[in-house]
């Protein structure tokens, strides 16, 4: 089928108050526009995927080779025009045009709306509001039905011949695409839409529920004959750490800290050094596995302070390729790690170059 889907994210977001817009903060480990479109790309029902943006630094070459990315106008209307003439070579049949700042919209509702166009021009999902609705006109003051008061939701499905008539014609500012249909008198179809597919639009839309930090420390001796890993990495040096994996001190730091943030024991209670399983492990593969295992309990990483304490290696010389790779290691985005390289003024083992240490400060939050 000749499906297409435009994902629109080049809104000022002035409701949300932040430097940068919504739709590019991180939300549950990664930008909000990123979950539609990791959700779209996984699905494979749309041949085309669009996404509007002002912001092209924003969006990781990975997706460049899977989409198409365009820039956004003024307003909505205007960014969604240019989408539709984007698409028109194409001829789609359908097309489901949806607002990056709904992140968690299911694929379930996506084939309910594309089964929905078989027989619809346009399909829009709806809940009905849990609040009591009073309607100011002209200062008097009306209650609305609740079961008659529709709050619409994207992504909305359309026949792509009949929007792209309407919206080449339209002069007005709308606030979704079936506004053009209901002004033209054409029916709109109204399926029941998902609670769980809210539109982000103030900031505390996105806080979690609770907030919770941790504290990891970790220090390991410099021998001979070892490799040295530091937040994943190898680096060269004479000397190496000593260890039952392989004595990477930073990602020990980090996943305690973790650890102790969600309220699940330590590292040596997952990872005993009395386990041969974890002989010259990699810890990137023991806080891969706590990073699955908080995600799945629904905590998900804010962001980490690090201070590596070493006489040697320079910190400052590797700050850029150990943020890099905690950020692979952890699923963060680079702004959400800060790296900070402390000696102890050639004092103790570490001064003299015998032991290296790092401590970590964690912020999780957990969402239901």
């Amino acid at each position: 089928m000749n499906n297409c889907f435009i994902i629109l994210a080049a809104g000022q977001s002035k409701r949300f108050k932040s430097n940068i817009p919504k739709q590019y903060i991180s939300f549950k480990n990664k930008p909000i526009f990123e979950h539609s479109l990791d959700k779209i790309i996984k699905s494979k029902l749309f041949r085309h995927i669009i996404l509007v943006t002002n912001k092209l630094s924003f969006v990781k070459k990975k997706y460049l080779r899977r989409i198409k990315v365009v820039k956004g106008g003024k307003e909505r209307s205007d960014s969604s025009l240019i989408a539709l003439n984007c698409v028109k070579k194409f001829k789609p049949k359908n097309i489901l045009i949806h607002d990056a700042a709904r992140p968690n919209f299911s694929l379930k509702l996506v084939k309910k709306i594309l089964l929905s166009l078989k027989k619809n021009k346009a399909v829009v999902p709806y809940v009905n509001s849990i609040d009591a609705i009073k309607y100011n006109f002209k200062n008097s003051i009306y209650n609305l039905k609740r079961e008659n008061t529709l709050l619409t939701q994207t992504p909305q499905g359309f026949k792509f011949e009949d929007l792209y008539n309407y919206a080449k014609f339209n002069t007005k500012n709308i606030y979704d695409e079936s506004t053009l249909f209901i002004q033209n008198n054409i029916k709109v179809k109204f399926i029941k839409g998902e609670l769980n597919n809210y539109k982000i639009t103030y900031l505390n839309d996105i806080k979690g529920n609770f907030h919770y930090y941790g504290i990891g420390f970790d220090v390991h001796r410099l021998v001979k004959g070892r490799k040295l890993y530091l937040g994943g990495i190898q680096v060269k040096s004479k000397l190496g750490t000593l260890g039952h994996s392989d004595g990477d001190p930073v990602l020990h730091a980090i996943t305690d800290a973790i650890l102790g943030a969600c309220g699940k024991g330590d590292i040596g209670q997952k990872f005993s050094d009395k386990d041969k399983r974890f002989k010259n492990i990699r810890s990137t593969i023991l806080l891969k596995r706590i990073i699955n295992e908080i995600n799945q309990s629904n905590f998900f990483l804010n962001n980490l302070d690090i201070n590596i304490i070493t006489q040697t290696p320079k910190i400052y010389k590797l700050k850029k390729k150990l943020i890099k790779s905690i950020c692979n290691i952890c699923k963060i985005s680079e702004n959400q790690i800060n790296i900070k390289g402390k000696t102890t003024e050639k004092l103790g083992l570490i001064g003299k170059e015998k032991a290296i240490a790092c401590e970590v400060i964690a912020s999780v939050s957990k969402y239901d």
